[in-house]
């Protein structure tokens, strides 16, 4: 039979998949409580004794896979002429979109790569994951097309609202000066992965962010690159997402839970000649990991995001890219207050504030997308605008070659997404003006078990992040400063009152 396990000779990303095995998330005698208390239901692959530096757990949710087929709309036509009749997973409840007639369309016109597993009662195969083979990098067989003035990074987002309609597209902007025109099968590399806006939910023009490591395949195969994808642990997903370690495959197009579902995607490729770039990103975020499922830390929407958690771990490491600062202090002071006063709550008014407050490039998935793409291009053009450090010299000799890809949404029930909002106004201007008004998917609350907190976990428990009183304060504070610079102006403006005329 044409079905193979999923830890079979492929890879998960960087590592030989023979160096996990498959577990159970009800698995009482394994020791990788309490990131198997979020997968109670589900299928994981947990290192084995010996692997060495490894992810603790990567969600597989399948155990099987059918790595190349024909699909007809009920069976799989294998690449050895067999025959499989094809069931596909159950929607989720809460999930609002699912494969339709325009999926199935889509899926006939190509080969595909399909997760899931085995019914030996009912002699079908039950797909939970349908990968297109022909979406491909083959970043060697590719002309150069550096971008250049308007035709940049955010111009390839934009680009026909986002590409949510568009094709598969690859394009490779840079390639090391002298290197002969030679395929890049086989090298490792490090990916930036940044999600559109969803077209139906007025809570996620802002998009998602991701960083993934792997290597690419013999034929430019991308499927299974692991991607660090970090979301609320303390909330249920409506789609069924956990935060986790995954394959690319499955981040992308689980039936329920692939990004490409519900919007466009796109991704900013280095192609490494050395894997030890991406092996220290994935090392360091390995940590994070272990420290987020402990609860040592939690998922905030402004302070420690998708986006926020991963490119701190870049700057851990020494990737030192311009920062932009907030977005505006002064604001924030009136968002707090129009907040708490709406809501009748604090902790909405800190929220709020938060947003204003923080690091742009930890804040936006499109602007460190941006962001980080601009500063490698810089570097590994000779124009870095700074000394460069360790690792940021480590990544410039390393870089092969640099991608951009394109990923459309998939077609189904979902309404279609667009390109992610690069700001606060944008996102708001995005918005129906009337809050009550938008579309927004309720989500049920998932606290963490206290008897599998440490120490340090119940700590973070009993006290807050961010005080409620430092936070009165700091807002005290500028509205403090505020006036003051207002009485300063007006005092000027009545000893010039030409100021006052014009």
């Amino acid at each position: 039979m044409p079905v193979q396990p999923a830890l079979g000779s492929e890879r998960i990303g960087l590592l030989p998949a023979d160096k996990f095995s498959m577990a159970e998330g009800r698995c009482d005698h394994c020791a990788h409580q309490p990131a198997l208390w979020y997968f109670q239901d589900d299928l994981v692959a947990l290192p084995k004794p010996g692997a060495g530096d490894t992810p603790g757990l990567v969600w597989l949710g399948s155990p099987q896979l059918v790595p190349q087929a024909r699909y007809d709309g009920t069976s799989l036509q294998t690449a050895d002429g067999s025959t499989l009749k094809l069931r596909l997973t159950p929607k989720i409840a809460t999930n609002r979109s699912y494969f339709d007639a325009s999926s199935e369309a889509f899926f006939r016109q190509r080969e595909v790569r399909v997760r899931g597993e085995w019914d030996e009662a009912g002699q079908q195969f039950v797909a939970r994951t349908i990968w297109p083979r022909d979406y491909v990098i083959n970043a060697g067989k590719l002309p150069l097309q550096p971008l250049s003035g308007s035709d940049n990074l955010q111009g390839f987002v934009r680009q026909a609202e986002g590409g949510a309609r568009a094709d598969f597209a690859v394009r490779k902007v840079w390639q090391r000066p002298g290197a002969p025109e030679a395929d890049l099968a086989g090298k490792p590399v490090l990916a930036i992965v940044l999600s559109g806006a969803q077209g139906d939910d007025d809570e996620a023009y802002g998009g998602h962010f991701a960083i993934a490591t792997g290597r690419l395949g013999p034929q430019g195969e991308w499927s299974d690159w692991m991607v660090n994808n970090f979301y609320s642990l303390d909330s249920y997903s409506e789609k069924g997402i956990v935060a986790s370690a995954l394959p690319m495959d499955n981040y992308l197009m689980d039936l329920n839970s692939g990004q490409q579902y519900y919007r466009p995607s796109y991704m900013l490729v280095a192609v490494l000649n050395d894997a030890r770039t991406a092996q220290a990103y994935q090392s360091n975020v390995n940590q994070v990991f272990r420290e987020f499922y402990a609860h040592h830390f939690s998922y905030k929407h402004a302070a420690a995001n998708c986006t926020g958690i991963s490119v701190d771990i870049l700057r851990k490491l020494g990737w030192q890219w311009p920062q932009q600062g907030p977005t505006n202090r002064l604001k924030a002071v009136g968002a707090f207050g129009y907040m708490a006063a709406k809501d009748l709550s604090i902790a909405s008014g800190r929220k709020a504030f938060s947003y204003f407050t923080e690091e742009q490039t930890r804040l936006h998935p499109a602007v460190a997308f941006d962001a980080l793409g601009h500063d490698l291009l810089a570097m590994l053009g000779g124009q870095p605008g700074r000394q460069l450090g360790g690792f940021e010299q480590q990544l410039q000799s390393d870089v092969a070659a640099v991608m951009l890809v394109r990923i459309p949404q998939l077609p189904s029930s979902r309404a279609f997404g667009s390109a992610p909002a690069y700001s606060i106004d944008e996102f708001m201007a995005r918005a129906p003006a009337d809050r009550s008004k938008w579309q927004v998917v309720p989500v049920e609350p998932r606290p963490f078990p206290e008897e599998l907190m440490d120490e340090q976990a119940r700590r973070n428990l009993r006290t807050s992040a961010w005080p409620v009183a430092a936070l009165l304060f700091a807002i005290a504070a500028i509205g403090t400063a505020w006036s003051w610079r207002r009485r300063q102006r007006l005092r000027a403006d009545m000893h010039h009152p030409e100021r006052l005329r014009a």
